[in-house]
């Protein structure tokens, strides 16, 4: 577990993150990372598509999978649900119901999703406005 603060220059506030690691990680890239935001509390958790624990959300297996069967399924869900769809900062499709956001990155030749789950609070409107920037930077 590896423990960084840093202050957002947008709102003054310290925010702190938390990298969760397996025992011997490969490239040394934590599994999930947890970013706090003083006075809120945890605001978002990153969940990373090679080495993060498996995340499923309504019956949804969002680590780990190709981009296109996971969007395909999330297009579905909102169908069936009546729910529209979003488009994160990346261009990857989410159910704007699910306060998640996913993404693609290289594994390989392959490429895997990943996933960012997020509470906004009362201090963001949106996943962009309260994630640091790294996070959309995760590939």
């Amino acid at each position: 577990m590896k423990w960084t603060e840093s202050t957002r220059p947008s709102t003054g506030r310290t925010q702190w993150r938390v990298e969760l690691s397996k025992a011997q990680p490969a490239w040394g890239r934590p599994a999930v990372k947890c970013y706090f935001v003083e006075g809120v509390g945890l605001t978002c958790v990153l969940v990373d598509g090679r080495f993060g624990p498996q995340v499923t959300h309504e019956g949804n297996r969002l680590i780990g999978r190709v981009p296109s069967e996971l969007f395909d399924d999330m297009e579905s869900y909102a169908i069936q649900h009546d729910v529209g769809l979003r488009s994160s900062p990346g261009g990857d499709l989410s159910v704007g119901a699910f306060d998640i956001e996913l993404g693609a990155q290289r594994a390989g030749d392959a490429v895997v999703t990943w996933a960012l789950l997020f509470n906004t609070g009362e201090i963001a409107g949106a996943s962009w406005d309260i994630a640091p920037a790294e996070v959309w930077r995760h590939w």
